[in-house]
C-alpha cells in the first residue's frame, strides 16, 4: 500500500482518481486550497492537506510523506501551468516522491506548432521533466463525464437534445474519468512509463449521431442531435463561471472556447481522436468502458442534477 496525494481533489477528475486509488488499496490524501463539501460527502475517510498551487512554499507540507502524486489543476489556472508543474516537480523531487503522474486533460501533439492549449502542453511537459522528478504524463482527449456537467446535462435530461459544439463529421474517442484514474494509478509503478507521455482515449471513435443513439438507448427517450455553435458554447460556459468572475474575463474565456471548437472541428490533426489499438497495447491489463457502459451508470432522468465542472 502506498500513500497517493491527489492534487485537485475537489474536482470531478480528482474525485475519480481518489476512487480508483482507494479501489487499488492505497492510502489517499486530498490536496486542494480547501476541502469541499463534495469531497467530504464522497470520501470523509481520507486525509486532506491544504495547498495553494500558486504558492510553492505551501507544497512541501502538503506532499510530505507521499509516495506518489497525481496532478490535476483548475481550468482557470491553465495559463500558469508551466509555473505550477515546475513547482510541483521541484517539491516532489526534494521530498523523494517516487513518481508524479500528470493529466493534461487535453490532447498532446507530437510536433511543434499546434494551436491553443495543445501546443502549450509540450512546454508544460518539458518543464515537469526538467525538474528531475520521475514523472509520467497522460493527455486525455475528451471526457464522457463532460456530459454530466451542468452545462451539458440539462439539455440532455430536460430537453432531450445533445447540444454540443461537435460538427457532424467530428469523431471523438471519449473516455471516462474513472478509466483515466485507473490508468494513472496503474502507471505509478510501471518503469516503462517513467519519463514518458501518451494520449488517452476510449475504445470507440464516435460521431455526434452515435452519441445520440447511445443516450437515447440508455435514457429510454429519443435524444436528438442539436449542435451548438462554438460561439453559443463559449457563451454558455462563460456564463457558468458565476458572478464572481468579471465580465471581461468571461468574454476572454468565451472567445477562447469559441476558437478552440472552431479549431477542433476543422484541424487536420483531429485532436479528439487517438489510436486506441496503441493505447490498449501499452495498457493490456486495463479494460476501458464504452460510452454505452458509462452512460448506463448515469442518471438521465428529467430534473436530475449535473456536476459543477
Amino acid at each position: 500500500m502506498a500513500v497517493i496525494s491527489v492534487v485537485g481533489a475537489n474536482g470531478v477528475q480528482g474525485l475519480a482518481q481518489i476512487r480508483q486509488a482507494l479501489a487499488a488499496g492505497h492510502e489517499v490524501r486530498g490536496i486542494s486550497r480547501r476541502r469541499s463539501a463534495t469531497l467530504n460527502a464522497a470520501f470523509p475517510q481520507i486525509d486532506f492537506r491544504a495547498a495553494d498551487l500558486l504558492d510553492e512554499q505551501t507544497l512541501p507540507g502538503a506532499f510530505e510523506g507521499s509516495d506518489y502524486i497525481l496532478v490535476n489543476h483548475p481550468v482557470p489556472l491553465r495559463p500558469r501551468r508551466v509555473e505550477i508543474l515546475s513547482a510541483i516537480g521541484r517539491s516532489a523531487k526534494a521530498l523523494g516522491v517516487k513518481r508524479v503522474v500528470y493529466n493534461t486533460a487535453t490532447w498532446i501533439p507530437d510536433k511543434p506548432g499546434e494551436a491553443f492549449s495543445y501546443g502549450d502542453n509540450t512546454a508544460i511537459i518539458n518543464a515537469l521533466f526538467r525538474t528531475g522528478v520521475p514523472a509520467t504524463v497522460f493527455g486525455s482527449v475528451l471526457f464522457m463525464d463532460n456530459l454530466q456537467t451542468n452545462w451539458a446535462k440539462r439539455h440532455i435530461a430536460d430537453e432531450d437534445r445533445f447540444h454540443y459544439p461537435h460538427g457532424p463529421s467530428l469523431r471523438a474517442n471519449w473516455i471516462s474519468l474513472d478509466d483515466v484514474g485507473k490508468v494513472m494509478v496503474h502507471a505509478l509503478e510501471r518503469p516503462d512509463f517513467e519519463g514518458a507521455w501518451m494520449n488517452l482515449g476510449g475504445p470507440e471513435r464516435l460521431s455526434p449521431m452515435q452519441v445520440c443513439e447511445i443516450l437515447s438507448e440508455v435514457s429510454g427517450r429519443t435524444i436528438r442531435y442539436d449542435p451548438a455553435t462554438p460561439e453559443q458554447f463559449g457563451q454558455m460556459l462563460a456564463a457558468g463561471l458565476g458572478d464572481a468572475v468579471p465580465a471581461e474575463r468571461k468574454q476572454i474565456f468565451a472567445d477562447y472556447i469559441r476558437d478552440f471548437y472552431v479549431y477542433n472541428n476543422t484541424a487536420p490533426t483531429r485532436p479528439f481522436e487517438v489510436n486506441f489499438e496503441h493505447v490498449q497495447s501499452r495498457l493490456p491489463d486495463i479494460r476501458f468502458e464504452t460510452m454505452r457502459e458509462w452512460a448506463a451508470r448515469q442518471d438521465w432522468s428529467p430534473g436530475s442534477k449535473g456536476t459543477g465542472e
